[in-house]
């Protein structure tokens, strides 16, 4: 076969291939998810929202991903022998890498990030005199990596489970009591579109 020929033959089939119809795969996902970690407060909520970037690897995931995560406790402590109410709030927010495979109904994926975290320590019902401040907050830096799974059984909406590693080591002294961040592990679902 001449080049002539070879080429035509390859212009052909490019042009055959091309025109074939192609499934299209969802750009972005939007999560919610419950949230459970072990320093006070231990049970939260989340919110993601991913975009999936290069979609056309054939195997190989790759994406964005903003979070944005809320927990809340309030509850009556005593504390050095002072008794009084006490709300923890934390939330925190970043953005992160995403990498994963497609593997059948499984999707294993893992990431890598920064963010910022806030916690706000609001105490009520102080007798006269005490040590305690009222209020105390502070935000920090803080890095995660992140290791989960989605199953895709039914085509917009995926399950997921994911357990998120961070290292929020920055807060002030007048927080010390509250044990730095190590974790959390999530349950949530995740809609395609």
């Amino acid at each position: 076969m001449d080049s002539k020929k070879l080429l035509l033959v390859l212009i052909a089939g490019f042009c055959l291939v091309s025109a074939i119809p192609q499934a299209s795969s969802a750009q972005w996902s939007l999560g919610a998810s419950y949230e459970i970690r072990n320093e006070a407060p231990k049970n939260g909520f989340g919110v993601r929202l991913e975009r999936d970037i290069l979609q056309k690897l054939p195997i190989v995931n790759l994406g964005l991903r903003a979070h944005f995560s809320y927990f809340n406790e309030d509850n009556n402590v005593t504390e050095n022998g002072v008794s009084y109410s006490r709300d923890l709030t934390n939330y925190d927010y970043g953005l992160a890498a995403v990498g994963g495979v497609n593997v059948g109904l499984i999707s294993p994926y893992i990431g890598l990030g920064l963010g910022s975290s806030t916690l706000d320590v609001n105490r009520s019902n102080l007798p006269s005199g005490s040590p305690l401040d009222d209020n105390a907050n502070d935000s920090a830096i803080y890095w995660n990596g992140f290791v989960g799974a989605e199953v895709q059984l039914i085509p917009i909406l995926h399950p997921f489970v994911e357990y998120r590693l961070e290292n929020v080591a920055d807060y002030k002294s007048e927080l010390s009591n509250i044990d730095e961040s190590d974790g959390r592990l999530m349950f949530g679902v995740s809609l395609s579109f």
